[in-house]
């Protein structure tokens, strides 16, 4: 029998702590009110305008046209699209659900499909590819994952402020390098047998005449999401709460019927993570209060007394990483070790900025360490271009190579902004 869905999961456990009085009413329903899990939720919204008007694909297209010549070309276009349109998908998934299609798209024209074992010839190397980069454009934007503004609010519970503009501060350096590392080193462990793809920008093109000039739909959801980065990045200059946004940015969708209430009403996963997230966070909130978390925070700062700031900080990343082969979500490992390894840290004398945003990295850069690792390479594994065991043995050494990129570089950067 299989494990239970994390939605169902978490009804129960809320049911069972009001009813055996492990909380009381107003602790149990106390995270539905948090503003910041409104923002995901609405922002999951704004996501599918984004879908639907069509917007997403014309970025698609016209980076494949300028720069999908190649396989490894094309590899770097998905990237950069996912990086471009991530600040405005608060969800890996969702931003699967665009790269998706087109790299399906791309690997079925060039000749490359399952059915015939011709797999390898590209397929397999941009599925695996669009699957790595939405680790690391989850890690360079606080919006482009549900679980950041949860990290970042449970970092503002030690005292740890982290904005929009100060997160891609911190991350845009080692977010980068990893950008320009990891197709590169995909494409040298695991090998496109095409590695030309002359095709590529002439469908492109093709499919963009096809679409014709921008529409009024894609003009006014683009000049929205612009909009909206623009005054997350400015909120804590001209204290504009960051929901607010999120929902004004809606409304505009909704008035211009971008984003209808028929599309509202299947937008199931929207009510899904609004529930499972406010569970989550406050039974996180409460383990935390009611001492919980110090107790197992206690057992490893006992285990790394005495030692070094700098070995506790590697130590914990690296063990924050590697014990993602325990989890099936991100969020959940974020919500369970979080506040925990933050704890510890910060005892040991670790810099409390720099310790709380590598682990917060960590939590995006470690999504393709395992095939579950992330519910954002469903999509990708259900195509069946890539094995389990493959993924198991690239994924591991692109999530190294993360680790090593974001505590060399990454920590580097950070200490040269003045969080060490």
């Amino acid at each position: 029998m299989g494990a239970l869905p994390i939605f169902v999961a978490s009804i129960i456990a809320l049911s069972v702590s009001i009813f055996t009085s492990t909380l009381n009413t107003k602790q149990a329903y106390s995270g539905f009110s948090e503003s910041f899990i409104l923002l995901i939720v609405v922002a999951f919204l704004v996501s599918r305008a984004v879908v639907k008007s069509g917007l997403g694909k014309r970025v698609a297209m016209h980076l494949i046209s300028r720069f999908g010549k190649s396989t490894i070309g094309l590899g770097y276009s998905m990237f950069t699209t996912d990086m471009l349109i991530a600040a405005a998908f608060p969800s890996n998934t969702a931003r699967s659900g665009v790269l998706y299609p087109i790299v399906n798209s791309l690997a079925h024209d060039s000749g490359s499909k399952i059915s015939d074992g011709t797999r390898k010839k590209m397929g397999a190397y941009l599925m695996m590819n669009s699957m790595a980069g939405l680790g690391i454009s989850s890690a360079l934007w606080l919006t482009a994952m549900a679980s950041n503004p949860i990290g970042a609010q449970i970092a503002n519970d030690f005292g740890i402020e982290i904005t929009f503009d100060s997160w891609f501060l911190a991350s845009v350096v080692p977010s980068l390098v990893a950008f320009i590392v990891i197709p590169r080193l995909l494409y040298i462990i695991y090998p496109p047998e095409i590695k030309e793809t002359p095709q590529a920008p002439i469908m492109a093109k093709e499919t963009l005449k096809k679409m014709g000039k921008m529409s009024k739909n894609e003009w006014i959801t683009a000049i929205t999401f612009i909009t909206m980065v623009v005054f997350w990045s400015l909120s804590s200059i001209l204290f504009i709460d960051k929901t607010a946004i999120a929902f004004a940015g809606l409304s505009v969708l909704m008035v211009s019927k971008i984003f209808t209430i028929e599309d509202l009403k299947g937008q199931g996963e929207a009510l899904n993570t609004l529930i499972w997230f406010s569970v989550l966070y406050t039974f996180s909130t409460y383990l935390n209060k009611f001492g919980f978390m110090n107790f197992i925070g206690d057992h490893i700062a006992n285990s790394l007394y005495g030692m070094p700031w700098q070995m506790v900080y590697v130590i914990l990343v690296v063990s924050y990483v590697l014990i993602h082969y325990l989890f099936v979500s991100q969020t959940a490992q974020m919500l369970a070790l979080y506040s925990v390894f933050l704890s510890v840290a910060i005892t040991s004398k670790v810099p409390a900025d720099l310790i709380a945003f590598m682990l917060l990295f960590a939590t995006n850069f470690n999504s393709v360490i395992t095939p579950q690792g992330s519910s954002a390479n469903v999509i990708f594994i259900s195509s069946e271009y890539m094995k389990p065991t493959e993924i198991y043995k690239v994924g591991g050494i692109l999530t190294l190579t993360n680790t090593i990129i974001f505590l060399t570089i990454g920590t580097a950067w950070m200490m040269f902004l003045g969080y060490g």
